[in-house]
């Protein structure tokens, strides 16, 4: 795994407290992880603070796994 996969897997475990192993790169946030609406503005706030970057945010909704949220990061650093 890449260190921005790595970092990934982290925040979104600790945002919806959830154990880390089920954070595979293509696992869906709402589907296969359980975050709720409320949660997917958490991560996207947790990813900024993460990265040191800012998410158009409108554009980081649309991203629904793991693997899109490592290479949507990866476009902002």
């Amino acid at each position: 795994m890449s260190d921005t996969a790595l970092r990934v897997q982290r925040v979104v475990a600790e945002t919806l407290k959830i154990d880390p192993d089920r954070v595979v790169e293509n696992a869906r946030f709402v589907e296969d992880l359980g975050a709720e609406s409320i949660q997917s503005v958490e991560l996207v706030a947790a990813f900024e603070e993460e990265f040191d970057i800012s998410m158009d945010e409108e554009e980081a909704l649309q991203v629904k796994n793991v693997q899109d949220a490592i290479k949507f990061i990866d476009k902002y650093r």
